[in-house]
């Protein structure tokens, strides 16, 4: 798995302000209820992120992660993806989540996306929305980055699965020519499952969509490397997160 019970997410490197978390659920297109988790603030508001958790779902790194951008006044919301096989149950540690990965689909994983883009529409409907994902949810962020409908102003994907086929609609290389917006992406040059050759693939699949895209490898670090307690490599925590920050605000800037 990607991210333990002990896993917290770096500090952003610049100064927080105050925000507010709850737990929340939405309800898809089919009727089906799942957890979510909403950070709010206070501070003046330019842009929104959605959180898509790694292989655990909606787990606590996740919502400690919602909070620290609501700190820097990006209010987000992060999403689980096992409404329809689990239920509203917790994702602590020993949910057994695999059982759940195997049987996600992009059809309905786009139904809970949908219901997610909604709420925070219903908020800020003109406030441009990015996407930040993980592992499992770097995949989904390039695969679902590529439908126009959801109005993405950017993709933010650590250490995705590129080469992942999700029920048969091919990997995110596969569909990464579809992509329809920018993308800001990191991956750790040690991370034995994500080799070079596939990041390479997906720059020359980001090229062929005509998209702007930044794709940071950092030399030596591991799969989830963007954790408070691998102090071994903080600083390229501190530049994923002053990256995609300001990633976020140049595509929000009027």
């Amino acid at each position: 798995m990607c991210y333990d019970d002990q896993a917290q997410p770096p500090l952003p490197p610049e100064q927080r302000g105050s925000a507010h978390g709850e737990d929340i659920v939405l309800t898809a297109a089919d009727g089906t209820k799942f957890a979510a988790y909403s950070a709010t603030t206070d501070q003046p508001v330019a842009a929104r992120v959605l959180i898509y958790p790694d292989v655990r779902g909606l787990h606590n790194f996740y919502k400690e992660l919602a909070l620290r951008f609501a700190e820097v006044g990006i209010p987000a919301l992060a999403i689980d993806y096992f409404g329809r096989t689990a239920g509203l149950t917790s994702r602590a540690e020993p949910f057994d989540f695999m059982p759940h990965v195997m049987q996600l689909q992009l059809e309905t994983v786009t139904q809970d996306v949908q219901a997610a883009v909604g709420y925070v529409r219903t908020a800020a409907p003109d406030a441009p929305l990015f996407v930040v994902g993980f592992c499992l949810g770097g995949t989904l962020t390039l695969m679902t980055g590529a439908n126009a409908s959801l109005g993405f102003a950017g993709l933010i994907p650590f250490y995705a699965g590129l080469t992942r086929d999700l029920g048969g609609h091919g990997t995110a290389i596969d569909n990464a020519k579809d992509v329809q917006a920018p993308v800001c992406a990191f991956f750790g040059g040690d991370d034995q499952g994500i080799p070079q050759s596939a990041i390479d693939a997906l720059d020359e699949q980001l090229d062929v969509a005509g998209v702007a895209h930044q794709i940071k490898v950092y030399p030596g670090a591991p799969h989830s490397f963007f954790d408070r307690r691998a102090e071994t490599f903080a600083t390229e925590s501190a530049d994923a997160w002053q990256r995609l920050l300001a990633f976020i605000r140049e595509r929000s800037a009027a």
